[in-house]
C-alpha cells in the first residue's frame, strides 16, 4: 500500500491547540502540509510523510510553519453543523434541514426543507448519511451513461469525505466521489463524474483527456470554475 492510515497528535502554537493529522504515503518526494478541517472539535492540519520521514520531522514543519498555519486557520469559514433549522445546499439550491419527530420514518426533500424523523442527537449523523446515499444515487447512473459514451467500463464506485480530490480513478477503473458534490450545482457533479470517466480512457490530463471530458459534459469550464471558486466551501458543512 502507498498510504498508511493517519496517525494524530495536538500541538499548540502561540496557546492555540491544533490538530495534527499525519500520513505517509510513499511516493510523496517531501513533507507535505495542508489545512484541514474534518474534525469539530479542534482546528488542525494534516501532514504527509514521505517514507523514511518520521512525525518529528513533520512536527518540527509544523512549528516552523507556525505562522503560516494560525494565519490560515484565521481565515477558515466557520463550520456549519447539521442542525435543525440550518440552511445547507443541495444540488445548488438553499434547503432549511427541519427535524419533524422521533418517530421513524425516510429523510426526504420536501421543497426548499430537507426532513428528517428520529432523535434529535442523531440528526447530524443521520442527515450525512442521507448526502451519501443521494450522492451515489444521482452518480451511479452518471457514471453508467457516460462510461457507455466513452466505451469503457467502469469499476466499483465508492462515495467518500475527500478533501484533496473530488473524485479519483484507479488504474482498475475502480471510481470514488466526494459524497460533498451533491450539494453542488447539477453541473458540477456532472463535470466532476465526466473528469474521472474520462480517465478509463485517458490517465493523463492530456489534450486528448479534456477533449473526452468536454464531450461527456456540456458545462465543463462552467464546473471547473465553480469548483475552483465555491469547491472549499462545502466542506464547511456537517
Amino acid at each position: 500500500m502507498d498510504r498508511a492510515p493517519f496517525q494524530e497528535t495536538v500541538v499548540e502554537l502561540s496557546g492555540r491547540p491544533v490538530a495534527v493529522r499525519f500520513v505517509r504515503n510513499r511516493r510523496a518526494r517531501q513533507l507535505i502540509m495542508r489545512m484541514d478541517s474534518s474534525r469539530d472539535d479542534v482546528d488542525g492540519v494534516t501532514v504527509t510523510l514521505p517514507g523514511g520521514t518520521t512525525k518529528a520531522e513533520g512536527l518540527a514543519l509544523v512549528h516552523d510553519k507556525a505562522g503560516w498555519v494560525l494565519k490560515m486557520l484565521d481565515t477558515q469559514l466557520p463550520r456549519i453543523p447539521f442542525e435543525d433549522g440550518v440552511v445547507v445546499p443541495l444540488a445548488g439550491d438553499d434547503c432549511r434541514i427541519r427535524h419533524v419527530g422521533v418517530s421513524r420514518g425516510v429523510i426526504r426533500r420536501q421543497g426548499d426543507e430537507i426532513l428528517v424523523t428520529g432523535y434529535p442527537e442523531h440528526l447530524g449523523r443521520r442527515l450525512k448519511d442521507w448526502f451519501k446515499a443521494e450522492a451515489m444515487r444521482h452518480i451511479g447512473p452518471l457514471v453508467r451513461e457516460k462510461s457507455d459514451a466513452l466505451g469503457r467500463a467502469a469499476g466499483r464506485i465508492s462515495i467518500r469525505d475527500t478533501r484533496s480530490r473530488w473524485g479519483s480513478c484507479s488504474h482498475d477503473g475502480n471510481l470514488s466521489f466526494c459524497w460533498r458534490l451533491v450539494m453542488a450545482p447539477v453541473m458540477v457533479l456532472d463535470y466532476v463524474v465526466a473528469h474521472e470517466v474520462a480517465h478509463l480512457a485517458e490517465a493523463n490530463h492530456g489534450p486528448n483527456f479534456w477533449r473526452a471530458v468536454s464531450g461527456l459534459t456540456p458545462d465543463m469550464d462552467a464546473g471547473r470554475e465553480w469548483l475552483r471558486r465555491n469547491g472549499e466551501s462545502l466542506h464547511r458543512y456537517g
